[in-house]
């Protein structure tokens, strides 16, 4: 998908140098190195808006329209033409580990010419944990918005899902259409999400896509280009904020305790090509790890893994001790006991991962994790970890989960910690979500094959960094009822800050205990000061995690009592489910405020919508944006992560432009044949037959032509 994303954006790019801009203005080269991969430069680093371009004729200066040689044929799949971007703005709200990041922004459809129109894909990059919350269009006329509404049933579940509008390019970029927008027309457009901040070193910090390339620089000297950056900063807590930007140039606007507020606004001749960073600031192991070498996993997945692998264990210490079970139908076990990690230990390892990682067979999940629980049972004097890394699913998850439950349970003081990464969008996240609820442990995932490495490095870091376990709070003593999510407590970690959230009843104490255990084996106990939130937008706050949370648990119990909770809470928030669907709903300038939609009222809308025309369309369903909950058949079939929708993409673009046209000369090498046999196996045979004699009488005239020639020539 994504690689089809960058051939799409170059034959846009070559496309628009057919227009003219005036003598006076040149547009920005657009052809970027050719040592650099065409994907990583064309995918979106900011949000971005495109012309979707089927056919090249329409491309031209709405405002100066030139004489343009006529351009024959059409672009499958349509190229995407970078709009010229007039002004850009951000609001950034960090609270606690959460960021909610809005980007608002005006692009003009500089390229198409006033007499016709086009779709406009809009493309937004999210940084780490991304998830869209809504996304509002104002063009002259009409304007949309973003809606969520209730997935229920399971038939009509099935129908909504069917939407083909907005899907993942790679990682967290998500892409939608805006149908048939006029040439010369201005979008302005909002788009907000939430991502999670980093916690490194003490410090939490927040990384925003917010780097333009320069060809969405409108092309003109007098045009003035502003960027504003607003920045507000609540820790949670009182006390001094240490804070550093290493990006753009913020003035301080406020500081109280526990809270900031910055703001950066400049006039600039290009625009930003920098994403936007901002921090402020706070063992003993046995680890076993546990991964796949399944035949999906072949290829750069499990390359990356396993140099994420490598890399966690040059991190060890010699006193600790490992192991490494390679798992797909069968097992293969490093050694068949723990392994101190001195040096020849660890190179023997190095050794043994070359010759044995090799991706061939299916997955079997429960055998490794019942072999890495026996390694762990005798543990005593230290915190056992076991990492889980796989692509796929298998249909004994919900088996697989009570059986840890039982292990965990019958253990001594310190259980073992369950660690698990997801790769790709095959394997059921949630199922890993609730199997490192249950072993007290963390989760992480990566969805494309470059983001894997540094996914499992950084879980290692967080997992192996951990101060305080086996951690319990006596608040629940003074409560009618308490709700914690997660209900088991994880560990605290020196790489992440520990973060619950809950709902209670009852009269809150203004004071309680937590009691944990210490890397050398002692308790600890500490007074907690309850502190009444003010202006802390708690529910916003935490309803990513809490949703998570609830959906692992609603799929592990089965529970259509919760499903119906999560779609409320989903719908209150205006954060995502996987019982929710988001829609852009179209208003017309002029109309009423759309009444919230009902549910029975936007099912019997779907097929009518499916019928209709895409510009009177009053409501546009987009592609569910859940991640699912697995995919057992391609799993089975050890299809790699994230290949679906590269099998429905078409393969090179195949375009016909005029050789008069000198800009797009190069789009004469992605002609092939196929075009005419593709052509000619849908005519009927009469057709085929006045083609032939047509064929066949040209060739006679240049045979005519030819002799001429000879003849004269004698």
């Amino acid at each position: 998908m994504s690689e089809e994303f960058g051939n799409s954006v170059e034959l846009g790019l070559r496309l628009s140098e057919r227009i003219y801009y005036g003598k006076d203005s040149s547009p920005v080269a657009v052809i970027p190195s050719m040592s650099r991969s065409l994907t990583a430069t064309y995918l979106p680093t900011a949000v971005m808006v495109y012309a979707v371009v089927p056919e090249p004729e329409a491309v031209d200066n709405p405002d100066v329209p030139s004489y343009q040689p006529y351009v024959h044929g059409r672009c499958q799949p349509p190229a995407l033409i970078p709009l010229h971007m007039l002004d850009v703005g951000m609001e950034v709200d960090c609270c606690l580990d959460h960021a909610t990041i809005s980007i608002s922004g005006a692009w003009r459809v500089h390229c198409i010419m006033t007499s016709r129109r086009c779709d406009c894909s809009i493309a937004i990059p999210m940084g780490d944990k991304g998830s869209l919350l809504g996304v509002e269009v104002d063009i002259t006329g009409r304007s949309y918005h973003t809606q969520l509404i209730k997935a229920d049933g399971v038939d009509d579940k099935d129908k909504v899902s069917e939407g083909d509008n907005g899907r993942f390019l790679k990682g967290r970029i998500y892409t939608f259409k805006i149908p048939q927008v006029d040439g010369g027309s201005t979008l302005s457009i909002r788009a907000t999400w939430s991502q999670q901040l980093v916690h490194h070193e003490g410090q939490f910090c927040l990384t925003v896509p917010f780097s333009f390339p320069a060809y969405v620089t409108p092309v003109g000297k007098k045009i003035s280009k502003k960027e504003k950056i607003l920045l507000n900063v609540n820790s949670g807590i009182g006390g001094e904020i240490l804070s550093k930007c290493s990006s753009h140039a913020l003035k301080e606007l406020r500081r109280d305790a526990g809270k900031l507020g910055f703001v950066y606004e400049a006039e600039v001749s290009t625009w930003s090509n920098s994403d936007f960073n901002f921090s402020y600031t706070v063992f003993k192991k046995e680890v076993v790890f546990i991964v796949d070498t399944s035949g999906s996993m072949r290829g750069s997945p499990l390359e990356n893994a396993k140099n994420a692998l490598l890399g966690s264990l040059s991190e060890l210490n010699p006193q600790d001790s490992f192991n490494i079970i390679a798992f797909n139908g069968e097992t293969r076990l490093f050694s068949s006991s723990m392994a101190l990690a001195t040096e020849g230990a660890i190179l023997n390892a190095t050794q043994w991962l070359n010759s044995s990682l090799l991706a061939d067979g299916g997955t079997n999940l429960l055998l490794p994790l019942k072999q890495a629980m026996k390694m762990l049972s005798d543990t005593s004097d230290s915190i056992p970890l076991i990492f889980l890394i796989t692509d796929g699913a298998v249909d004994n998850e919900r088996d697989i989960c009570n059986i840890m439950k039982g292990y965990l349970n019958n253990e001594g003081r310190i259980s073992p910690r369950i660690c698990t990464f997801g790769i790709g969008s095959y394997c059921n996240h949630y199922f890993l979500q609730m199997l490192a609820f249950i072993g007290r442990g963390h989760y992480d995932s990566a969805y494309d094959a470059d983001s894997v490495e540094f996914g499992i490095r950084r879980l290692f870091t967080v997992a192996s960094s951990v101060i305080l376990a086996n951690i319990s709070m006596d608040v629940s003593e003074h409560l009618e009822s308490l709700e914690l999510f997660p209900s088991h407590i994880p560990d605290l970690s020196s790489e992440s800050p520990l973060i619950l959230s809950g709902r209670y009843t009852g009269n809150l104490p203004e004071s309680f205990k937590v009691n944990g255990t210490l890397a050398d084996m002692s308790s600890f106990v500490l007074d907690l000061k309850v502190l009444k939130a003010k202006d802390l937008p708690l529910d916003r706050v935490f309803a990513r995690r809490q949703i998570d949370v609830l959906t692992a648990r609603a799929w592990l119990f089965e529970s259509k009592e919760l499903e119906e909770k999560i779609a409320r809470m989903s719908i209150r928030s205006g954060v995502l489910s996987e019982y929710t669907q988001m829609i852009l709903d179209q208003t017309f300038k002029g109309e009423k405020e759309p009444e919230p939609v009902l549910l029975q009222e936007a099912f019997k809308m779907i097929n009518v919508l499916r019928k209709t025309d895409s510009t009177s369309q009053k409501m546009i369903f987009l592609r569910r944006l859940g991640v699912g909950f697995g995919n057992l058949a391609a799993t089975a079939e050890n299809i790699p992560p994230r290949t679906e929708e590269s099998n429905k993409s078409s393969q090179a673009a195949e375009l016909f432009i005029n050789a008069a046209t000198n800009c797009c000369h190069r789009l004469l090498d992605r002609v092939c044949c196929m075009c005419c046999i593709q052509t000619c196996s849908r005519m009927n045979n009469q057709c085929a037959i006045v083609l032939s004699q047509l064929c066949a009488a040209l060739a006679c005239f240049e045979c005519f032509s030819c002799c001429f020639e000879l003849c004269e020539c004698l």
